[in-house]
């Protein structure tokens, strides 16, 4: 009996020792002293995902990364940079992923256009079905 309940324990036990134990950045959550730079950071923030949360904008994800990241973005907006030049280096570090429009290229050609190639397919296979409920019509007439 004793070892069943330290079984289930351990099972139970096992995802708390998966937990992050890093603290949270202590400059994750500081903000630029002017509000000009603020705005713009808070705006890049926003157009880049978290490449853990991956549905979630660094502006709005608790993990640790994103609060790297926007560690990252304040102190290159506070150095001068545009954030086209930070967007492009994250781009750069961490890959197409991290931003939320994607350029159109190779690599992402079919997220640009499966949704068109769909709608071409659906329309298509509606035409081809109303055309020949019309014909099923007239011959039976």
């Amino acid at each position: 009996m004793r070892f069943a309940f330290l079984c289930l324990l351990g099972a139970l036990a096992a995802p708390l020792a998966a937990q992050d134990r890093l603290p949270p950045a202590p400059y994750a959550y500081q903000q630029l002293n002017d509000p000009a730079k603020e705005a713009r950071a808070k705006a890049l923030m926003e157009e880049l995902r978290c490449l853990v949360c991956q549905g979630q904008s660094i502006a709005d994800s608790d993990a640790p990364l994103a609060g790297d990241m926007r560690h990252e973005v304040r102190s290159k907006i506070a150095a001068g940079e545009s954030p086209a030049e930070i967007k492009k280096w994250l781009v750069a570090r961490y890959g197409n992923w991290v931003s939320y429009d994607p350029p159109f290229d190779s690599a992402t050609a079919l997220l640009w256009l499966g949704p068109l190639a769909f709608l071409a397919l659906g329309g298509w296979l509606a035409f081809g079905r109303f055309r020949r409920g019309e014909s099923e019509e007239e011959g039976g007439a």
